[in-house]
């Protein structure tokens, strides 16, 4: 890495032995862009699990209840699959795992959830993902987004990449002209966006403790933290915290755009 006023050592020439290796250039990622501020409007937020709402997402979605815009999230699956060693009773985990959602929600903002209770983990056939879809849409009728969230093409957890192509299914189907964003949890992207999520920080994180039955198998506040913080190195001087997304449809608007 090159600080700024540095001078970058020049690189070696490329041997014949290395022309397989270059002669495929990768090109430079753009740069992703800078927000302060979140767009204003009705935001949909998707979740594969109850915490991914506030793992992925949940500075945004802070940052969106703050500005009084009606925020909902959905949540797909129960989350059962969560108590691998079996501490808790069976039939009373889903349950756990719905109010430490609405607490940690809570703790943002937001209050409008709504949990559609699919089995976690599962394969789902193209019956499912067909008949899911429908839901999502409904979902999109019903509350009128104009910015949607989901998990990026790319997260690497099954359920996450299921709900990017439900959702994803769901938006063309309903002709959504609004701007979908898609979060990152279990794999960082490479974005288009960074939201500057510093004065919310304190928030996502206690909001992440909520759920109190994942944090006692992963800290994934930890992980989820360092992440947020390495989000502020390309334009916040390694001071604070970001998002990341991918925009799925839609423009991103130019207005919120900093300079930078």
């Amino acid at each position: 890495m090159t600080e700024a006023g540095e001078r970058a050592l020049p690189l070696p020439a490329a041997s014949d032995q290395d022309a397989g290796v270059t002669a495929a250039k990768p090109s430079l990622p753009p740069l992703p862009v800078l927000w302060r501020r979140v767009p204003a409007g009705r935001v949909l937020a998707f979740a594969p699990h109850p915490d991914d709402e506030v793992a992925g997402p949940g500075g945004v979605l802070a940052m969106h209840a703050a500005q009084g815009d009606a925020v909902r999230v959905v949540v797909a699956t129960d989350g059962t699959s969560g108590d691998p060693d079996g501490r808790h009773a069976p039939g009373a985990f889903a349950a756990l795992r719905r109010r430490e959602s609405q607490e940690g929600l809570r703790l943002l903002g937001v209050h409008d959830v709504r949990f559609w209770g699919f089995p976690d983990g599962h394969v789902l056939s193209e019956t499912d993902l067909q008949n899911a879809a429908a839901l999502a849409a409904r979902e999109l009728a019903e509350h009128r987004p104009d910015v949607v969230y989901l998990p990026w093409e790319h997260d690497g957890h099954p359920d996450h990449h299921r709900l990017h192509v439900i959702v994803t299914r769901a938006l063309a189907a309903a002709g959504f002209r609004g701007l979908a964003l898609g979060y990152e949890v279990w794999n960082a992207m490479v974005p288009d966006v960074i939201v500057e999520t510093t004065a919310v920080f304190a928030q996502k994180q206690a909001a992440m403790l909520t759920h109190q039955s994942q944090i006692a198998y992963t800290q994934y506040d930890h992980c989820l933290g360092g992440l947020s913080a390495y989000r502020s190195l390309v334009h916040l001087r390694g001071r604070g915290y970001g998002e990341a997304f991918r925009r799925v449809s839609g423009a991103l608007p130019a207005a919120l755009a900093e300079a930078t």
